[in-house]
């Protein structure tokens, strides 16, 4: 079972409490977007095998959104974040990096 504790309230809870909101870090593009630039951030996804950074909700909690940083295959949880934040903090990217020397090279 995937449990992710969430950065807002502390609590470290299960996928039950918790909603999923697909991948985090996506542009969003505005009114004046392009359509290949709206289709691009409505349809395309990355589904890594590995390291994936996404998006949850406190559902059943504290009801706010935050990111999470996972591994697909083991569920090994790298650490959660506010969802403010643009890319991963460097804790939780020196955590990816300590476990898989080669992720940022993609050796």
């Amino acid at each position: 079972m995937l449990i992710l504790t969430c950065p807002y309230c502390g609590v470290a809870c299960d996928e039950t409490e918790l909603h999923p909101g697909g991948e985090a870090h996506l542009k969003r593009f505005g009114p004046d977007a392009s359509d290949e630039d709206f289709e691009g951030y409505l349809f395309q996804r990355k589904n890594p095998r590995g390291v994936h950074f996404e998006r949850w909700r406190h559902a059943y909690g504290c009801g706010k959104w935050f990111h999470a940083a996972r591994h697909t295959v083991t569920l090994e949880v790298f650490g959660t974040y506010p969802a403010q934040v643009f890319e991963p903090p460097e804790k939780i990217r020196a955590a990816i990096l300590a476990k898989l020397p080669d992720w940022e090279t993609g050796a």
